[in-house]
């Protein structure tokens, strides 16, 4: 059959209600009545309100996973937040400790270095101020290095001082520093007189006495009059040590029977550990008269005859 000859018309079983085109009319009329109606008389509020109460729970539903993931953010981000702050909080306070402790240092040296500055006042010998600057790396010997030498004129044999009482004897001297053996090392031996008593003796450095070393008294009679608590100082008689400076305070008294000597242990009143200023003494023996010379043998013999 042709294709020209076939009926494309729907037959009249199919045909129901009007044309498209009619009921798009229909519709787009009506929709601008109801648009207008809405717009003057607001019909349709009502029908609003009632979809909006209907699809509530499914908007609140849908919008749950976007409100979690925004507040896992956020929460991640405060957490972050709060953990720099906790940082940057634990650097301030470690530079404010540091701080703290160096304040406390200074006020420790301001102290000290007026002790010191007192001390001089009170002293009719030349000195000058040093600063320790570390102890020697022996470990059989309690010596310190301080930062002055030959060219601030400092002398073999030079008493060393601090606040508190005589620290040690400089035992070398290089150009910009010295060694000062403390009055603790088994070497150093200094003559002291009791205050209490006017006895004289020679105390000598005992690393083993106490924690942190100390003093004895040797060849001391064991009757001597010799208490705990007595006050020692230099004597004077050495040529190095001016008289009257403190060295040490005994500590405890051992007589026993079968010795004709008594053990005395002393603790030293300077700082012999952590010391950082000191003062520099000259030797007595560069302002002391020559010894006379001795006679000849001859003259001694003519003399007695």
């Amino acid at each position: 059959m042709p294709l020209g000859t076939l009926d494309r018309t729907a037959p009249t079983l199919f045909k129901h209600g009007p044309s498209p085109l009619s009921r798009l009319t229909l519709y787009s009329a009506l929709a601008l009545f109801l648009m207008v109606a809405d717009a003057r008389f607001h019909v349709a509020e009502p029908l609003r309100k009632a979809v909006a109460t209907v699809l509530y729970p499914l908007q609140w539903l849908m919008l749950q996973p976007v409100e979690l993931a925004g507040k896992g953010a956020q929460y991640f981000q405060s957490l972050q937040a709060a953990q720099q702050a906790a940082d940057e909080a634990g650097r301030k306070m470690a530079q404010m400790s540091v701080r703290a402790g160096e304040a406390d240092q200074l006020l420790r040296e301001n102290a000290e270095l007026r002790r010191l500055l007192a001390l001089r006042e009170r002293l009719d010998t030349p000195a000058q101020a040093a600063q320790v600057l570390y102890d020697t790396a022996d470990p059989y010997t309690r010596r310190i290095m301080v930062d002055r030498g030959q060219l601030a004129g400092v002398e073999p044999g030079s008493p060393v001082v601090d606040a508190a009482g005589v620290l040690g004897q400089v035992t070398r001297v290089y150009p910009m520093l010295s060694e000062v053996t403390l009055l603790i090392d088994r070497d150093q031996a200094i003559p002291v007189l009791n205050l209490r008593t006017g006895a004289r003796s020679v105390a000598y450095g005992d690393p083993l006495a106490g924690p942190g070393g100390g003093m004895e008294l040797r060849f001391t009679p064991a009757n001597a009059d010799v208490q705990e608590g007595d006050l020692l100082t230099t004597s004077g008689v050495d040529g190095l040590y001016p008289a009257g400076l403190p060295v040490a305070r005994v500590l405890r008294v051992e007589r026993r029977a079968d010795s004709a000597f008594a053990r005395i242990y002393c603790a030293p009143l300077a700082q012999v550990h952590g010391a950082r200023h000191v003062m520099v003494l000259k030797p007595l023996a560069a302002d002391m008269p020559a010894r006379p010379e001795p006679e000849p043998a001859q003259q001694k013999r003519g003399g007695r005859k």
